[in-house]
């Protein structure tokens, strides 16, 4: 049986989002069927909207959802109905050289998943009954949603569903990056370069992790107000033209010890390799137009035994880094509502979008 639902779609790239009503086929073996509590907007569905990602059009956005199960396929044996899920937007097969060795971000299937289900053909269809695609297997911005189940992970009920959504993606990046990629050590000190939901969940992070210095960067002095809150210790406004590199160097005897990039351009990238101590450490977590590249001066690896590194979902393992985020926010250690700078309604999803781009929003979240 299939369900009405609204949806956000991309039709045409670098045009406003529709909002549609859609049909969303039940569970099939393997599957789940989602009814949405909350969606994050994130600036990787932006990226799909621009072309940046290329994903095939039309195309259902949403990967950093939560909701409940409403209904599971033959075969699911690890959800029940009214369950609390959370979307992971990676496919994880289990069996390949990455997936066993603990690094499931990188796994070689991930392609299988990327636009529909596992099993591979379309679940959701507009009102036309064309099929359309599904944003990186989840199409979780929308009020129904059915995916595999193995890109679901089972969450406490009592985490409210727009805070569960964040650890699907942006908080994750973040901190994950300062946790699993960087192992950010008591003590140290740490750039961030933009404030954006993923630079603020690193910086939290690096806070969370002991960083006695946590320098944030950015353009705008609304971001670095809310760097503030989530633990930079000092900011630096960003201005055109000047070089953040040498007032890092100056602020930290140096330079830091580790540096994230987390806007996505080639030339914050080196700035942050350009920044770092000898031994030292830049994160890349941002993800830059195919066309854009980084430059580094070769001689600094051996001299300095300086690095270079990615993050691609900070490193993470779902099933292990949920449940371990959300145990921090329960603590009251890793803020969630506060991230949160505007709800939405899902008809108000083009100016969740315009609000984005602008760069008016740490996080805005669609509720359902």
């Amino acid at each position: 049986m299939s369900r009405k639902a609204r949806a956000v779609l991309c039709r045409e790239h670098n045009k406003p989002v529709r909002v549609e009503e859609i049909s969303v086929d039940g569970p099939k073996r393997g599957e789940v069927l989602v009814r949405l509590g909350a969606c994050g907007v994130c600036h990787s569905d932006l990226s799909a909207i621009t072309g940046t990602i290329a994903l095939p059009l039309p195309l259902v956005l949403g990967h950093e959802g939560a909701g409940v199960v409403e209904e599971v396929g033959e075969g699911v044996s690890e959800f029940g109905r009214g369950d609390h899920v959370i979307f992971s937007f990676i496919y994880m097969c289990g069996k390949c050289r990455f997936c066993v060795s603990g690094r499931p971000v990188l796994c070689l299937e991930q392609g299988r998943a990327l636009t529909t289900p596992l099993e591979g053909t379309p679940r959701v269809r507009d009102a036309k009954g064309e099929a359309l695609n599904i944003f990186s297997g989840c199409g979780a911005m929308a009020e129904y949603a059915t995916v595999s189940a193995e890109n679901l992970i089972k969450v406490d009920a009592k985490i409210p569903f727009e805070c569960a959504a964040l650890v699907g993606c942006g908080v994750t990046t973040g901190v994950g990056a300062v946790f699993n990629t960087a192992k950010v050590q008591p003590g140290s000190s740490v750039a961030v370069f933009g404030c954006g939901g993923v630079g603020l969940s690193a910086i939290q992070g690096a806070r969370i992790a002991g960083a006695e210095r946590i320098i944030a960067i950015d353009t705008l002095e609304a971001k670095l107000v809310m760097a503030r809150q989530f633990g930079a210790t000092d900011v630096l406004l960003a201005k055109p033209g000047e070089d953040p590199v040498k007032a890092l160097k100056k602020m930290t005897g140096g330079g830091p010890d580790y540096a994230f990039e987390c806007v996505g351009s080639g030339e914050l990238a080196a700035a942050a390799y350009r920044a770092i101590r000898r031994g030292g450490l830049a994160v890349v977590v941002g993800v830059a137009k195919p066309t854009d590249s980084t430059s580094v001066r070769t001689m600094t690896l051996p001299f300095e035994e300086k690095t270079l590194t990615g993050s691609y979902f900070g490193s993470c393992v779902p099933r292990v880094d949920f449940p371990r985020m959300l145990a921090l926010y329960l603590k009251g250690e890793l803020k969630l509502e506060e991230l949160i700078t505007r709800r939405y309604k899902v008809a108000e999803a083009p100016q969740a979008f315009a609000d984005l781009e602008s760069g008016r929003n740490a996080r805005g979240v669609i509720v359902f």
